[in-house]
């Protein structure tokens, strides 16, 4: 019995061999098959073979394109440079503007210190007058004028030429002089 198991098995190992020879065979007369029907018969979809002068097309290609390239990168170093330059010429205007406007503050600083010397001189002279001659004088002036220096005055001085000017005068003034800071934020 072992002779015939042998025997089997010898056969099937054999039978494997020879199926696997003829698949092989198969596949490899598939593939030539194909092959060869693809050298009879060229499609229109296939490009046709490469000549030599392909190269020298695709060199003249390449070049152009090289040129276009270094003609577009020196329009663009001459963009930088001109962007530099304005950058430059910018920044040179900023600082002299600066220069300038440090300039008119310190001048429109020195004019606002004179003009605000003048007022309290000016306040003052009025404060020193007689009330009753202040307030005449006062009474001829706008209200808007009178209330800025009854505004700047201690208050027994701005109430004793308050009370030598007319009822009318007097309270458009006080009017004026309570309202200045009424707008003025309370926090």
């Amino acid at each position: 019995m072992s002779r015939r198991m042998g025997q089997g098995t010898l056969f099937v190992v054999a039978m494997l061999f020879a199926s696997s020879g003829a698949l092989r065979l198969g596949s490899g007369v598939g593939s030539a098959l194909a092959n060869a029907q693809a050298e009879t018969a060229p499609t229109a979809s296939e490009p046709e073979p490469a000549s030599c002068e392909m190269p020298g097309a695709l060199a003249e290609a390449l070049s152009l394109r090289e040129d276009r390239v270094a003609a577009k990168e020196a329009a663009l170093k001459d963009r930088l440079a001109a962007l530099a330059l304005a950058d430059a010429a910018i920044t040179k205007r900023m600082e002299e503007l600066r220069a300038v406007e440090e300039e008119l503050k310190a001048t429109l600083a020195l004019a606002d210190g004179a003009a605000e010397k003048d007022i309290q001189r000016l306040t003052a002279v009025y404060q020193a007058m007689k009330p009753k001659d202040a307030a005449a004088l006062f009474e001829t002036m706008s209200p808007d004028f009178a209330a800025g220096f009854l505004g700047r005055m201690p208050p027994d001085s701005a109430a004793a030429i308050l009370s030598g000017m007319s009822s009318e005068a007097a309270y458009r003034i006080s009017v004026i002089v309570a309202g200045r800071n009424a707008g003025a934020p309370k926090n």
